[in-house]
């Protein structure tokens, strides 16, 4: 089976690196070009590309994957198919045509829920317990096309969007295997999804880490863990940034209960300050101040002098 692989991130290096270990005949990697990084603006490449420079893989960067040279060029490999992870493209139908069992696509959530560029992130801000990986023969919208397996994975209570990234990138591998081999004993069923029942999740932006006091400890501590590591979830104080790495949920002192969300209420020298919220107290065990390294946060308390009293957001 004659395959072209589509993806950019570390979450497609996973199913890439099965393809090459279970001997797939990859015709090429597309993957986005080279972006500069960081403050230095040093040039990386994307890590799918590293990944197939490794393994003699012909790579394709294309600025833009509808121009007519690279529709073009995919239309000369022929392909069977092509598998699409985390590309970071939308595919016009001139490239979902060419190859003649399709373009599957692996999708970091239980289709039809969470469609969109984050639902790994999503579903933890969402509460929700479980997640998992969809494939799917893709179509002109977005995530819309006809499912083809799923597997379903447990979301743990420590569970960061870090690290079920990496639980869903293996678990996505696995499944892109099975289905390939469905495909090939012509044994592989599409189940059309129900668009009544979609929920989104938009691509988050730095902004959307900001945490309001006002709202549980619940949702706080989701909004952390969800958001970990990247944009980060973050508060202020004394007028700078600090994000929050780690926090538990704790129980308010009744004679505290009622202080105003964002309030230090109380102190533990070896874990942190616990704050009153919207709803219920949080415990900060790590914290990172703008420009600085994560630290523990009993140790940002004494060298920021943050006392019970002070607030945090403003």
């Amino acid at each position: 089976m004659k395959i072209i692989f589509m993806g950019t991130p570390d979450f497609a290096t996973p199913t890439l690196r099965a393809l090459i270990e279970h001997h797939y005949e990859l015709q090429a990697v597309v993957t986005q070009p080279d972006r500069e990084k960081g403050r230095g603006k040093q040039i990386i490449a994307p890590p799918v590309k590293l990944l197939a420079v490794q393994c003699h893989i012909p790579v394709l960067q294309p600025e833009k994957v509808r121009s007519q040279e690279m529709v073009h060029t995919l239309r000369e490999f022929d392909p069977d198919v092509i598998i699409v992870v985390a590309y970071g493209q939308i595919l016009p139908e001139s490239i979902l045509q060419i190859p003649s069992h399709g373009c599957i696509n692996v999708h970091a959530s239980l289709l039809p829920k969470y469609r969109g560029a984050a639902p790994i992130h999503w579903a933890i801000l969402r509460g929700e317990t479980e997640t998992g990986v969809t494939t799917m023969f893709m179509d002109k919208g977005m995530d819309t096309g006809d499912m083809l397996l799923q597997r379903t994975l447990p979301i743990q209570e420590d569970d960061t969007a870090g690290t079920l990234h990496d639980k869903l990138a293996e678990l996505g591998a696995q499944t892109l295997l099975d289905t390939l081999q469905h495909l090939e004993t012509g044994s592989l069923q599409r189940l059309p999804q129900n668009h009544d029942a979609a929920t989104y999740a938009p691509m988050l932006k730095k902004e959307d880490g900001e945490i309001h006091w006002q709202e549980s400890a619940a949702t706080i501590a989701r909004k952390v863990r969800g958001l970990y590591p990247w944009p980060g979830a973050f508060t202020t104080y004394q007028g700078c940034m600090v994000k929050l790495l780690k926090v538990q949920q704790e129980s308010c002192p009744a004679a505290l209960s009622a202080s105003i969300p964002g309030t230090v209420i109380d102190m533990n020298k070896f874990s942190g300050p616990l704050v009153s919220t919207g709803g219920g107290c949080l415990r900060i065990l790590q914290i990172q101040p703008q420009n600085k390294s994560p630290m523990n946060c009993s140790d940002f308390c004494r060298g920021y002098h943050l006392t019970i009293g002070d607030h945090l957001g403003i």
